[in-house]
């Protein structure tokens, strides 16, 4: 087997007496997609920073494309890009501009700077906006100029944090295509998210992050198979009554149920979809406890997330009022 491109080894860092990161381990292979997965707060930025060589860890060690982040970061950020969760373009400068200077950056001749702006902002589609100034760009070419910017150096490992936040739903498609198409050309893409459906799409591998530690890691499929079966989806009309709920439908699961108190909803695997709807709206009924509606399905990571953590993904250390762990609405 090869060795990994980027190999993580108890990585440490805390900011005051916050612990970011509490001994992060990862390995990616060369031409993946590696998922970090988690919401706000939970050590996928840290991760990516040090990794970027942007931060210095407080303990553990890390490599990226063979070389180390700390003592070799000078030359390692020459094969390496990085697009943040903001993009980070000079408004007063054209897309051109932009992308030029940050191939005179690489120490590209003036020449191959141009031409190397010129590959991406056809490949981006802002070629006829190539000689506007960024200020007049909306939210989504800006974020396709970020990304075009971090790809100016042809780095051989990619680092996206949070690429499609403040996309729309076309937007996020196209840079998925776009994403895709580039690891199919040899690219290694390491990428944040707290899109489920994101890192269930892109990700070879994803690690799952919570309180600065990572708590399961493996493909999606091997993620879902921890749950190892269907979801029986409740929705009860009162609160007060999802203990209860959990309590009737005991005899039906085989894993361990979740709540979410918000929605009113009890999520409990269950071994067969054959029979179970019916069998839990009568267990239900006679107990007494309000139904509002019901739903089987096969697990997804949102299920993963749930069981491993036992709580909703919801930003609970920066304290910023972040927003929860994003999920498609079944």
């Amino acid at each position: 087997m090869a060795d990994p491109i980027i190999e993580v080894e108890s990585l440490a860092k805390s900011f005051g007496d916050v612990a970011a990161l509490a001994g992060v381990d990862l390995e990616v292979s060369q031409g993946t997609v590696y998922g970090l997965l988690g919401p706000n707060g939970a050590g996928k930025t840290t991760t990516v920073r040090i990794l970027a060589t942007l931060l210095r860890p407080d303990a553990g060690r890390a490599r990226v494309a063979g070389l180390d982040v700390v003592a070799d970061a000078t030359e390692l950020r020459s094969v390496i890009g990085l697009a943040g969760q903001y993009a980070a373009v000079d408004e007063i400068l054209t897309g051109r501009e932009n992308l030029e200077m940050v191939g005179r950056l690489y120490r590209l001749s003036p020449r191959e700077a141009g031409e190397r702006a010129d590959e991406i902002l056809a490949t981006f589609e802002l070629a006829e906006a190539a000689d506007r100034t960024v200020r007049t760009y909306s939210g989504g070419m800006r974020r396709r100029l970020d990304l075009g910017a971090s790809l100016v150096g042809r780095p051989q490992v990619l680092f996206l944090d949070e690429p499609t936040t403040g996309l729309d739903p076309k937007g996020r498609l196209g840079l998925w295509e776009f994403i895709e198409r580039l690891v199919g050309e040899g690219t290694t893409l390491l990428l944040t998210t707290q899109y489920l459906e994101e890192a269930d799409r892109l990700a070879d591998r994803i690690a799952v992050i919570d309180h600065g530690k990572v708590i399961a890691e493996g493909t999606s499929d091997e993620l879902k198979s921890r749950i190892g079966a269907d979801v029986l989806e409740l929705q009860i009309a009162d609160a007060a009554n999802l203990g209860r709920a959990v309590e009737v439908m005991s005899p039906l699961c085989c894993g361990e149920a979740t709540v979410d108190v918000e929605q009113k909803v009890v999520r409990i695997p269950v071994a067969t979809a054959v029979g179970t709807i019916t069998d839990a709206v009568r267990r239900l009924d006679a107990a007494g406890v309000t139904l509002v509606d019901v739903a089987i399905h096969r697990p997804t990571l949102d299920d993963v997330f749930l069981t491993l953590t036992g709580h909703m993904a919801e930003n609970e250390t920066t304290g910023n009022g972040a927003a929860p762990l994003r999920r498609k609405r079944r």
